[in-house]
């Protein structure tokens, strides 16, 4: 990448792969990269679990029915947990890893797509991080909160066009609409 702002343009959701595996360099530098992420007072709130097994893949692909699929077509999928016993900045702690390893596979040329898991259903009964915890034997308190695939891009998406931004969701001082 020539600049961090070229990484961000060429960043983009991939939800289809191809079958090739990541190499175990790469995985471990997607996951050095979570590893990497702040978090709030140093807490380390997170726990990922690294999944590369086709049927496993295919089983956590089921966690939200119609909506999670492409995890099954993933080389690899890193569940993010994390633990609110620790820190009350779970959740965002766990988000900046996520999009940190997200970047990480931009910079190794790969594809990756966020799953939500937090707060989305597996059944009318049973939400998807229950699933989860099901599935992976996910231990109390921790807390699933997505699941990011990744996998050698089928295609290349268009980068993200800078002229296209959404300029009126910024407010300088003060929050203030186009009509005041």
């Amino acid at each position: 990448m020539d600049s961090f702002q070229q990484l961000l343009l060429r960043r983009r959701s991939i939800r289809k792969f191809t079958d090739e595996l990541l190499t175990p360099d790469q995985t471990r530098t997607i996951l050095e990269a979570a590893l990497l992420s702040p978090t709030s007072k140093n807490g380390h709130s997170w726990e990922f679990i690294a999944v590369e097994d086709k049927e496993m893949l295919t089983r956590l692909s089921q966690c939200k029915p119609n909506s999670a699929s492409l995890i099954a077509g993933a080389a690899l999928a890193v569940v993010v947990l994390g633990n609110p016993l620790v820190s009350d900045a779970w959740i965002e702690d766990g988000s900046i890893a996520a999009i940190n390893m997200q970047l990480q596979a931009e910079d190794l040329g790969l594809g990756s797509c966020w799953v939500q898991v937090r707060n989305r259903y597996y059944s009318d009964r049973l939400t998807a991080g229950d699933y989860m915890n099901d599935l992976l034997g996910v231990p109390m308190p921790l807390e699933v909160l997505c699941v990011v695939a990744f996998g050698v891009k089928e295609k290349e998406r268009p980068a993200a066009d800078l002229e296209s931004l959404p300029w009126e969701k910024v407010h300088i001082g003060t929050y203030r609409t186009e009509e005041e």
